[in-house]
């Protein structure tokens, strides 16, 4: 499995699992839960989760899927901005644990950047770390003024990653706030790398990826995973999706296939505003 450094030195692998709208189906519960260990089993131990994704059901999947496997998982979890407080963060951030049944998050982010202030927010992390109730901690949706006001504040440069919406279609973020973040060596972790499944009926990609012998899932992932400093975490509720995707890691584009891949998806001309989903 490909890895990411992260800037605490410690390594993730470059392929996760994301998590959004799992959890709140019951009739689907035992098939997300197999994904999820197989995952763990063919090595894919980053997963992602949110308090927000179906009010801690997501949180509550997570946790039953690594009980007993916990040390094998990099469990990364996200704060809603309203209760990034000094003391609304460490609540919060408590329930979570409890949600997922264990003693630490390993990567704990921001959601988005609300009304409360990055430096509470930044102190409240910082505090949970010393606590030892998460490892690491980092941001999700934050554009270049936002990481620009966030550096210089205190435990500012302690930040692991920015979680950003980034796929062949979602390139606005290499303009500048990729650029910026590569000159701090801070990864992406890209959400919704295939576009919510869209990118699996897009012409353009279908038509190339047959070309190539592969997926479009495959081909989508392949071009994120051939950067270096890019944490994908697409979702998949079936074990047989997660295996097509994983099967993205041993996919290594050829510059003429990286060439086709910029001409069909431009790249940015100029600055755009940081899009979400």
């Amino acid at each position: 499995m490909k890895t990411v450094l992260l800037p605490s030195g410690e390594t993730v692998t470059a392929l996760g699992m994301g998590t959004w709208c799992m959890g709140e189906t019951p009739g689907l519960r035992a098939q997300e839960l197999a994904t999820l260990r197989r995952g763990l089993d063919l090595g894919c131990t980053l997963i992602d989760t949110a308090e927000m994704y179906g009010e801690g059901q997501a949180e509550e999947l997570v946790g039953e899927a690594v009980q007993g496997r916990r040390d094998e998982a990099f469990l990364v979890s996200k704060v809603y901005p309203h209760n990034a407080t000094r003391a609304g963060a460490v609540a919060a951030c408590e329930r979570s644990l409890r949600r997922m049944k264990t003693d630490r998050i390993d990567l704990y982010l921001l959601h988005w950047r609300g009304a409360v202030p990055l430096a509470e927010t930044l102190e409240a992390f910082v505090g949970l770390q010393k606590a030892g109730k998460i490892r690491h901690y980092g941001v999700s949706n934050l554009d270049i003024a936002g990481m620009k006001a966030l550096w210089p504040l205190p435990g500012g440069q302690g930040v692991q990653v920015n979680q950003l919406l980034y796929n062949l279609t979602r390139r606005g973020i290499e303009w500048d706030l990729l650029p910026w973040m590569r000159q701090r060596r801070m990864p992406v972790m890209a959400y919704s790398p295939i576009e919510q499944a869209r990118l699996l009926r897009e012409p353009r990609l279908v038509n190339f990826a047959k070309a190539n012998d592969m997926s479009p899932a495959q081909a989508a992932l392949a071009w994120l995973l051939a950067r270096d400093d890019v944490i994908a975490i697409p979702k998949a509720s079936h074990p047989g999706r997660l295996e097509e995707n994983m099967a993205a890691v041993g996919i290594e584009l050829s510059s003429a296939q990286r060439v086709e891949l910029d001409a069909l998806f431009r790249p940015p001309t100029g600055a755009t505003p940081l899009e979400m989903i």
